[in-house]
């Protein structure tokens, strides 16, 4: 049996306040924790000396930030596809056309870019884990995937 595990991240700087408010939540980033434990996702900033967009990063660049890790049973087929797409999207831009939108209530995403909730409700629909939902993945904060997951595992 395969497994896929994220990581939600929220703190008390003004961008992660702003997109808690949005999403109603705690949380306002979420990563895939890969097999090896570092940390893939999609930024807007530099963080620890890590570029924006979809990077790997070191398992403890988020420092201070309150975290909670989820881990999704899966079948082996739908862990190595998930983490096949992720790793397939490092080196592309962050979505901050996504993320305006989202603030406006539209939908302008970038083809080729993503914001960190969004490549992960991406990569689970991708695996096959989780079915096409009422809205795309550009429309899913952080605290939103987190609920659709809660629906599923014991988070």
């Amino acid at each position: 049996m395969g497994q896929i595990v994220m990581q939600f991240a929220g703190s008390d700087s003004l961008t992660s306040k702003i997109i808690q408010w949005f999403g109603h939540g705690r949380y306002a980033h979420v990563d895939t924790v890969m097999p090896d434990g570092l940390l893939l996702g999609a930024r807007n900033d530099v963080m620890a000396g890590y570029p924006p967009g979809v990077q790997l990063r070191g398992p403890d660049y988020q420092v201070g930030y309150t975290l909670k890790r989820v881990t999704i049973p899966c079948t082996d087929a739908q862990q190595s596809d998930y983490y096949q797409f992720v790793l397939d999207q490092v080196g592309k831009p962050y979505d901050s056309r996504a993320i305006a939108a989202f603030a406006a209530g539209t939908d302008w995403t970038t083809k080729g870019a993503w914001f960190c909730s969004e490549l992960c409700t991406a990569a689970l629909q991708h695996c096959g884990w989780l079915k096409e939902l009422s809205e795309p993945p550009s429309k899913v904060d952080p605290d939103s995937l987190l609920l659709v997951i809660s629906a599923f595992v014991e988070v």
